[in-house]
């Protein structure tokens, strides 16, 4: 006699068609050989870490030297450079270097030194170099009466130049088109 079969399924009364309790067991079998493989792995590579030699710590000196980050390290002895001819540029975009101190140089909200001398209406006076108008627009592009906002604090992309040392040693090679 033939057992009961599910009506919904047509499968014998108690759960699976013969061929998937087959394809069951094969996953089961299939996921027994990847645990394996992987303890071979693993045991593997203990055995690799163990018959390695010790080696050395690796000591990684960064540019603050051994001082911790709740201290400040002493301020290195360079001094801004005073009034000379405008450097050359290293990159295309570079914003051009201060040829000038800037000590004592006062940028807020309210009020902006540097424009005693950029300001446009100014420049024949002292001589300074005219602010770039792009310093006029908006980031959409708009053109406004005065500094735009985002372009009032000079020293964000202007820095003075300084007889400093560099602080680590680079390879650096000035743009093709500006040597």
């Amino acid at each position: 006699m033939k057992p009961p079969t599910s009506l919904a399924l047509g499968t014998p009364q108690g759960g699976r068609p013969p061929a998937a309790r087959q394809s069951r067991f094969r996953g089961v079998k299939l996921g027994l050989a990847l645990w394996a493989k992987a303890a071979l792995a693993i045991a593997m590579l203990w055995l690799a870490v163990q018959a390695a030699p010790a080696a050395e710590p690796v000591k990684i000196q960064g540019l603050r030297g051994g001082t911790p980050v709740s201290q400040d390290n002493a301020p290195t002895a360079s001094h801004q450079e005073r009034d000379h001819p405008v450097s050359d540029r290293d990159f295309v975009q570079q914003p051009p270097l201060i040829p000038h101190t800037t000590a004592g140089y006062q940028i807020t909200k309210n009020f902006n030194k540097c424009m005693d001398c950029h300001a446009w209406q100014k420049t024949k006076t002292s001589g300074a170099t005219k602010v770039s108008v792009t310093h006029f627009r908006t980031r959409e592009g708009q053109e406004l009466d005065n500094i735009s906002p985002r372009r009032y604090f000079c020293t964000q992309c202007h820095v003075a130049q300084t007889d400093a040392k560099p602080l680590v040693d680079n390879s650096f090679k000035r743009a093709r088109g500006l040597q």
